[in-house]
C-alpha cells in the first residue's frame, strides 16, 4: 500500500544515467563497453518494471519476517541476468567465503535495524517484508538497483567502479527507495523525483552513520565512498556536505550537483534531473543535522521520516511542499521555539527553498 496514488514501484539505480552516458562516449572500449552495456540493461529493466507495474504482474511476497527480525535471502546471479539467481545464503546462515554475499547480507540487516530501532518500522513495507538481494549480476555491470521487489548488485567494471556492495550506504539508499515506494510514493520525475532520490541518500547516510556509531560531526556525508576505483579522481558518487565536489575526473567529468536553488538544473534528462537536483534537499538535511549535532537519525532523521511516512506528503510534492512539512513535523514533535524547528527553517533558507 501507498498513501498517495496507489502502489507504483519504479526502477531506481544508484549510478545516475549522466555518469554512464559520459563513460559510454569514452574512446577506450574498456571504459565505454561496460557503460554502454549497463545503460542498455538499465533501459530494458526500466521498461520491464513499467510493464509489470501497469499490468500488476509482480509476484507478491509469500512470507513475512518476525516483527523484530529481518528475513534475508541472498542469491548469486553468477554473472547472468536471470533473477533472483541461485540462493547462497539465508537468514541465520553463517558467513561464507564470498565477501560480496556477506556484505550484502550485512547491509540488508543494517538497514532493517536502523528503521526498526530508530523509527519502529518493521522492514521496508512496515509489515515485515522479506529482504531479497542478488549479487554478481551480469558481467562488468556498473550499477545497483531496487526493482520494486528486491535489491540487485553489480560487480563493477574494476576500471571505474568497484563492487557495489562495498559502500553500505548504497545498500541503504536502494532499500529506502522501497520505503518511499510503500509510503509517499514520490513520482520519479523533476522535483518529486529529486526528493525521492534525496530520501534514499538521507537514509543511506544515516544507515552508515548508525552502523559506525558516528555523530553528525564525525560523518563524512558521502554517498558511495569506496565505490570508485583508485584511478578515478573522486571520493564518492555524491556529497551531502558539499554537493558538486564528489568527483572531478577526466573520464567521469565533474559532479554536477547544485547545493542551492541558485544553481538548480533544468533538464529533461535523468527523469528531469532527479540525481542532480537532489543535491539541494540533501544539503538542507546536512545543514539541519549538523546544526542539531549528536546522532543525525535521532532528530533530523526523525523529522524527515515523519514527513515521508506521515501521509501528508503528495506524490507530486515540490521542494517547497516538502520543506513546509518538515517545519510542521519539527514543530509537532519537538515544539515551538526549540532548536529543532530553528535548525530546519534555517537549513531550507540556506539552500534557497521557500517555506510555504
Amino acid at each position: 500500500m501507498t498513501t498517495n496514488g496507489g502502489f507504483e514501484p519504479v526502477f531506481c539505480t544508484v549510478v545516475p544515467p549522466h555518469v554512464l552516458d559520459k563513460l559510454a562516449r569514452n574512446d577506450d572500449p574498456a571504459l565505454s563497453g561496460p557503460a554502454q552495456r549497463t545503460l542498455m540493461r538499465d533501459s530494458e529493466l526500466r521498461g520491464r518494471r513499467r510493464v509489470t507495474t501497469e499490468f500488476a504482474l509482480a509476484a507478491a511476497p509469500t512470507a513475512k519476517a518476525p516483527s523484530d527480525q529481518p528475513l534475508r535471502t541472498i542469491h548469486d546471479a553468477e554473472h547472468k541476468t536471470a533473477l533472483p539467481g541461485k540462493k547462497v545464503r539465508g537468514e541465520g546462515d553463517d558467513p561464507g567465503q564470498d565477501a560480496t554475499v556477506n556484505r550484502a547480507y550485512s547491509g540488508l540487516g543494517a538497514t532493517f535495524e536502523l528503521f526498526l530501532k530508530a523509527y519502529r518500522r518493521h522492514s521496508i513495507d512496515g509489515d515485515g517484508l522479506p529482504l531479497d538481494a542478488t549479487v554478481h549480476y551480469d558481467k562488468d555491470y556498473n550499477n545497483a538497483f531496487w526493482n520494486g521487489e528486491q535489491m540487485v548488485f553489480g560487480d563493477g567494471d574494476g576500471e571505474i567502479f568497484l563492487d557495489f556492495t562495498i559502500p553500505i550506504d548504497v545498500i541503504g539508499h536502494e532499500l529506502t527507495h522501497g520505503v518511499t515506494q510503500y509510503t509517499a510514493n514520490l513520482t520519479y520525475y523533476g522535483q518529486p523525483g529529486a526528493l525521492n532520490e534525496s530520501m534514499s541518500d538521507v537514509f543511506g547516510a544515516l544507515i552508515k552513520q548508525y552502523t559506525l556509531g558516528q555523530t553528525a560531526a564525525e560523518a563524512d556525508w558521502l554517498i558511495g565512498a569506496g565505490l570508485l576505483a583508485p584511478s578515478v579522481s573522486g571520493k564518492a558518487l555524491r556529497s551531502m556536505k558539499e554537493p558538486g565536489t564528489a568527483y572531478d575526473d577526466d573520464v567521469l567529468g565533474k559532479d554536477p550537483q547544485p547545493a542551492t536553488m541558485d544553481d538548480y538544473v533544468r533538464t529533461g534528462r535523468d527523469n528531469g534531473g532527479v540525481h542532480i537536483n537532489s543535491g539541494i534537499p540533501n544539503h538542507a538535511f546536512y545543514l539541519a543535522a549538523t546544526a542539531l549535532g549528536g546522532h543525525a537519525w535521532e532528530k533530523a532523521g526523525q523529522i524527515w521520516y515523519d514527513v515521508l511516512t506521515g501521509g501528508e506528503l503528495s506524490d507530486r510534492a515540490m521542494f517547497t511542499d516538502f520543506a513546509g512539512l518538515t517545519v510542521k513535523a519539527a514543530r509537532e514533535r519537538f515544539g515551538d521555539g526549540g532548536e529543532e524547528l530553528q535548525a530546519v527553517e534555517k537549513a531550507w533558507e540556506q539552500v534557497g527553498v521557500r517555506i510555504l
